[in-house]
This record gives C-alpha cells, sequence and structure tokens, in this order.
C-alpha cells in the first residue's frame, strides 16, 4: 500500500539519456565533480551508474576538476574580486581536491592579486570618507577581509593609504 505522504518516485533514467543530459550539463560550464555527482542524484540515476557515468564523462574530457578549479580561481577573482581566502574555501566547499585547488591558487598572479586588493581598499576608504579615522580604517579591513584578502596583505596596503592620506 502505497503511503499518501510518500514522494512521488522519479523515472529512472537510462545510462545513456543521464549520459546525455551530463554531458550537455558540463559543456555548459565547468563543473566540479561534486556538483555532477549531486546532478546524477537529482536525474535519479541509479547509485550503480554513478562511477561508469563518471569515468565516461572524464574519459570524454566533459569533466576534468584540476581545469575546473583553475576556471573557478580565476573567474571569481577577476570578475567578483575575491580574495585567496574565499576561493580556497569555496573550492574546499566543491569537494575540490588539494592538490587542484593549489594548481588552481598558482593562476592568480601575485601582481595583479596585489593590484586588485589595492583598488579595493582604495575605493572602500573613499567611500567611507565621512567616517572617522578609526572607523575608516576598521571597515576597509572588514570589507577586505570579508572579499577573502589575508589580513597580513590587507595592514600592508591600508598602511600605505592611510599614511598617504590622512583625512
Amino acid at each position: 500500500m502505497k503511503n499518501k505522504f510518500s514522494p512521488v518516485q522519479k523515472k529512472s533514467l537510462t545510462k545513456e539519456q543521464a549520459l546525455q543530459k551530463l554531458r550537455h550539463y558540463c559543456a555548459y560550464q565547468e563543473r566540479s565533480h561534486a556538483e555532477v555527482v549531486q546532478k546524477l542524484w537529482d536525474l535519479g540515476v541509479r547509485k550503480s551508474d554513478h562511477d561508469e557515468i563518471l569515468a565516461t564523462l572524464i574519459q570524454d574530457d566533459y569533466l576534468n576538476e584540476e581545469r575546473f578549479a583553475k576556471a573557478f580561481a580565476g573567474g571569481k577573482f577577476r570578475m567578483k574580486s575575491w580574495g585567496r581566502k574565499k576561493i580556497l574555501y569555496a573550492l574546499k566547499e566543491k569537494k575540490v581536491s588539494e592538490y587542484n585547488i593549489r594548481k588552481a591558487m598558482k593562476e592568480i598572479d601575485e601582481d595583479d592579486y596585489r593590484n586588485v586588493l589595492k583598488d579595493l581598499a582604495e575605493k572602500k576608504y573613499k567611500d567611507l570618507k565621512g567616517e572617522q579615522y578609526l572607523v575608516r580604517k576598521k571597515k576597509t579591513f572588514d570589507y577586505l577581509l570579508q572579499k577573502g584578502f589575508e589580513p597580513e596583505l590587507i595592514n600592508e596596503v591600508l598602511s600605505t593609504i592611510t599614511g598617504k592620506t590622512n583625512s
């Protein structure tokens, strides 16, 4: 007897149907292995078929964790101005391996990183013109920390900014 409160049973896809959907899913944008596994569950694919489907996607180069990590890190840095710490935690959340996280972090050029941090700090500090000096400095620090930049780098940049403008 079926319980009226039980969830509706999804019709299971064949291995080939699931593979087609996942090829499209992975071709649209880079995906982590964890995202693809979650998609397999969402599609109602039997657990016994997961490994074979994942292996096929990797073999056909639709799924590549290193490529995903590099694209993710580069994109978040360039488009959203995220710092290394925020990128690192986001990659860990997506269950990317330590090895691939290290490779992805090397994609971020040190000079570009420091320039982005400096630009963000100057803009935020300037936006807080009406605030008292220490409040202004603290709010700028907190903002940059939330963006994922390292405290020691933030202090370094803030001391150069506040050193040249004490208004």
